[in-house]
This record gives C-alpha cells, structure tokens and sequence, in this order.
C-alpha cells in the first residue's frame, strides 16, 4: 500500500544547527532531532567577520542539505551580529535566540532576568529536562564558573558565579612580577615543589576543594530548607573533566549540555 503522506516530521524539520559561542569557544552542533551528529569546535575570537562565520557554516549545510533551521545561545554580544546575519543568509527556516523571554522548562526567579546568561538558561533547561522531577545543581565549569540550582518544583532557586581555572591562572601571571603561566593538568601531588606545581595545585585543588564545599552546603540547604529528597549534581564545561575528577563524588559529565539545552529550548519554542 503507497502512503500518500505521513504524520512523522521530515528530515528537513527534525535537522537543527545550534550554534554556541562563549567567551574562549564557539561550538557549531547539528542535530538530528535528539540525536547530535555532529560538533565543529573554533575559537570565538576567529570569528571577526562575515567571511569567518561562513567558513564554518557554510561546508556544514554542504554537508547537510536538507538543513533549514538554526538556533543561536550566545554569551559574546558582538559576535551575534554576525551569526544571525549569516544564519538568515543561508537558511531559510527558523532561527531561534536563546533569551530569558521565551518559553522555559523552568520558572526563573532573578532580579534582573535580562542579565542570567543564555548558556545558564540553556544549561538549566536540560537539566531539568533529563531530570524532572528531582533538585539540580548544574556546573558549567569554564572560562567562568557558574552554579545553578533546580527545585524539584521547577523553579530556579539561586546561583553563585566566580573565576574559572584560566581565569585564576592568567590574573596570577599578569598581576606579578616572577609567576609563570602554567599549563592547567591533573596535579600529581598534593602540594608541589616548584613553582609552577604550585601554582598548579593551588588552582586545581584549590577550585575542587571551593566547588566541592559549595555542593556540601546547597545540599543540605535542598534537604533542610526546601525539603528535597532527590539531588543529582551535573557538570559542563571545558574544565569539568579535569575538575570532576578531583572531587570525592563526581557529578553526572554533560559535554554538549549547552547545544543539547538549546536544542530542547527550540523545540519548545518553535512554530512547527
């Protein structure tokens, strides 16, 4: 029997371009549905003109000719320009902005909602999409590092935000005279013998020791303030690996979750 047509989506509404650029990193993910397949990395400084955008997008929807729509998670003001203008070039479906306006899987409570960052907004909506019906902490554990918290009610509670491995590493070098800028990698010892190990071990250990502490007190602040039962501890972000690993119970790893949050935020917002 011929079907003359189909309830199921076609390739050309299921494919995604989600675009993620930070402060170090801009990320180029194409999805198919939930599924990524695939993620071009670039420096966020490369790009600086139109040219340099459509250099990384243009040889994917090569690649993926049926590509029509694309989402944008931003934290780089000057860069959005510049992605949207060549977003809208190319593509000829829907371009969604990750913004505290849209449509949310959560209830955000901040003074100022215009100021919580898209890559926050898009962290908080996959974790509360994975885990729905439980207490969240999310890291993102890059150029800066930001903890936000879930209720189970779906509502954000709070969050705190301080320097990121690089961050500390490069303030140490610049604001001294002597300090060298040491390369960030696992520490082998607990305290170190030469300058750049300490150096090192103060950085990496001390930022575990500050992140763990950190999830000991919003734990029990869930448990005894907010009557949680269920917490479950996310991390992302380019230093959440090598972070994680320091810490005595490491929290659920989530490479892609700000292209996989901002995907979801699409599909919750989009017109199809």
């Amino acid at each position: 029997m011929t079907m003359l047509f189909s309830t199921e989506p076609s390739l050309s509404d299921t494919l995604l371009l989600v675009v993620e650029t930070g402060n170090t990193t801009a990320s180029f993910a194409v999805f198919n549905a939930e599924d990524c397949l695939e993620v071009h990395k670039v420096p966020s400084a490369s790009l600086f003109s139109h040219e340099a955008v459509e250099g990384v997008v243009v040889p994917l929807l090569q690649k993926y000719p049926l590509l029509r729509n694309a989402a944008l998670c931003s934290v780089v003001p000057s860069l959005e320009p510049l992605i949207l203008t060549t977003l809208r070039r190319y593509l000829s479906g829907q371009l969604l902005e990750v913004t505290f306006s849209m449509r949310m899987p959560f209830t955000l409570h901040y003074e100022s909602p215009e100021s919580f960052g898209a890559d926050r907004i898009a962290l908080c909506a996959l974790s509360r999409m994975l885990y729905p019906d439980g207490a969240v902490i999310a890291l993102d554990i890059g150029t800066a590092i930001t903890v936000d918290v879930l209720g189970s009610r779906k509502d954000y509670l709070g969050g705190l935000i301080m320097p990121g491995l690089e961050l500390m590493a490069n303030a140490l070098h610049d604001r001294t005279a002597r300090l060298p800028l040491v390369a960030l990698e696992l520490p082998e010892t607990l305290i170190g013998r030469s300058t750049s190990d300490c150096i090192r071990n103060g950085i990496i250990r001390g930022c575990a020791a500050s992140i763990e502490g950190l999830l000991g007190k919003i734990k029990r602040w869930l448990v005894d303030e907010q009557g949680e039962e269920r917490i479950v501890v996310i991390a992302t972000g380019g230093s959440a690996p090598l972070v994680s690993a320091m810490l005595e119970v490491s929290p659920v790893l989530e490479e892609l979750a700000v292209l996989k949050g901002t995907r979801y935020l699409f599909s919750l917002n989009s017109s199809r």
